[in-house]
């Protein structure tokens, strides 16, 4: 009897393929759910495309999470920004319009950037030493050093060590290489071959005229001054380079002019690209959230194999007639997918439908849980969903988990979320006096002020989360 009833309990514990497809599939981003559904359109002749279906459209997220994208004229009450096709078809203040995001055959490019075939830095270099007049030895030298650099264009071993690198039956002069290293560092970019940060804005700052304003000030910090400058150690800095506080500040500013990375700009970024699955809209002064068309694939079953297998009763336990349940499994569970996408979507619009008015200081606190009770889900199904999952509003493209966080308390016994108190963090900064920048605990007593109770600790957290640094580096002369 126990057996029995550890096998019935067993048996109710295994998912169903059904339902393993389902969560699955949930699990995927858009773009993973394509790639995936390509493999099962290869494998069952019974599944196929519906006429027009076309691949989703995507959209480049160049190293944010979370790009910001201006709101058009119709909320901002500014001249629209020049966007792509995608977000102009969106109808945001909810008129007759072409809100679904159809596009025409011709409209592509403005979907797909394509990115250039730019030299990397190694090969920039190798261009121009080409066009040299050097010898052919010298050029092998300068050659075998810009194989050296890094990504940056610093030299970051000694030349002794390089020398050391070189087999001795070449009989390499150590001087030879230092001639090499100028013929680098006189190649474009200016300040590439250097062995340091320091070294390379010393040769920007030689590369410019000597009637330069303020440039032997400039000059000399670099040279040997330039870690006062970094801890805004002004006093001594103008006692050392016995100038004023008008002379230093425009050294400085010549110096913050130059590139600290020379060769940085020829370096590969990785552009990730995403597809917005739900696209938010105001309809009759309500934000409202809908599933992206172009987003969605649309499936059916080929309607000759099933007449075949409706037919026939002789296929009723062949491969065909297994392949047609398969077929009809997908197609109800990608809906499925997409309808649990909108559901939860629109539920986090209803309650963050502030921060796509205001922006991030209108973000109210909210867990996985509150959505989860709301829509009668598990909460690891929220999870899922809200993964991988991006959500196009007026204010840029978010992964839907970008809405929940952490909170604190406020005095009235409410509560003020993780990313409000961010970005009032951030307003705070941008607005203080650059001579007297506000400390983590200023900062604390002003939100305090507010109603809102910060510890210091948790304001220097949140700083250097958003990459502020400390008050004593905010410090301007």
């Amino acid at each position: 009897m126990k057996q029995t009833l550890q096998l019935k309990l067993s048996q109710h514990l295994t998912l169903t393929p059904q339902l393993q497809q389902s969560i699955r599939l949930l699990q995927l981003s858009t773009m993973e759910l394509n790639q995936e559904l390509e493999k099962f359109l290869t494998e069952n002749p019974l599944l196929e495309r519906e006429e027009g279906d076309e691949p989703a459209a995507v959209v480049a997220l160049n190293g944010s999470e979370a790009p910001q994208v201006q709101a058009p004229a119709e909320e901002t009450g500014a001249e629209a920004p020049a966007v792509d096709s995608f977000s102009a078809d969106i109808d945001w203040a909810g008129e007759s319009g072409s809100g679904s995001g159809t596009r025409d055959d011709g409209d592509e490019g403005d979907f797909f950037q394509v990115a250039a075939d730019s030299p990397n830095l190694r090969e920039h270099l190798l261009r121009q030493l080409s066009l040299t007049k050097l010898e052919t030895r010298d050029r092998a030298l300068v050659a075998f050093l810009i194989e050296a650099l890094d990504e940056d264009g610093y030299l970051s071993q000694t030349l002794d060590e390089l020398a050391q690198l070189v087999p001795e039956e070449l009989q390499i002069d150590p001087e030879e290489l230092h001639i090499a290293l100028k013929h680098l560092q006189n190649l474009d970019p200016t300040g590439v071959g250097a062995r340091n940060c320091a070294e390379s804005l010393e040769l920007q700052l030689l590369a410019q005229p000597e009637s330069t304003p303020h440039r032997a000030q400039a000059l000399a910090i670099a040279r040997g001054h330039l870690e006062l400058l970094a801890t805004r150690d002004f006093v001594r800095l103008k006692k050392i380079l016995q100038c004023g506080d008008d002379e230093l500040r425009e050294a400085q500013r010549l110096i913050q002019s130059l590139n600290p990375r020379p060769g940085a700009a020829f370096s590969l970024t990785e552009t990730r690209y995403v597809i917005p699955d739900v696209v938010v809209k105001k309809i009759k002064n309500v934000w409202v959230a809908s599933l992206n068309s172009d987003a969605m694939p649309k499936l059916r079953v080929n309607r000759m194999y099933a007449d075949i297998l409706q037919n026939n009763r002789n296929y009723s336990g062949s491969q065909l007639s297994h392949q047609l349940q398969e077929a009809r499994w997908l197609i109800k569970n990608v809906q499925q997918r997409f309808d649990t996408i909108l559901r939860v979507s629109q539920a986090i619009v209803d309650r963050q439908r502030h921060f796509i008015e205001h922006g991030e200081v209108a973000m109210r606190p909210l867990v996985l849980r509150e959505i989860a009770d709301t829509l009668s889900l598990h909460e690891s199904t929220v999870s899922r969903v809200t993964t991988q999952k991006f959500m196009f509003t007026p204010r840029g493209i978010f992964e839907l988990k970008y809405f929940f966080g952490s909170h604190v308390s406020t005095e009235t016994g409410g509560a003020c979320s993780a990313t409000a108190i961010r970005a009032l963090i951030k307003q705070l900064v941008a607005a203080e006096d650059a001579r007297k920048p506000l400390s983590d605990s200023k900062i604390s007593e002003v939100l305090s002020q507010q109603g809102i109770v910060v510890a210091r600790r948790t304001i220097a957290k949140y700083r250097e989360s958003l990459q502020i640094p400390s008050v004593s580096m905010r410090k301007a002369l």
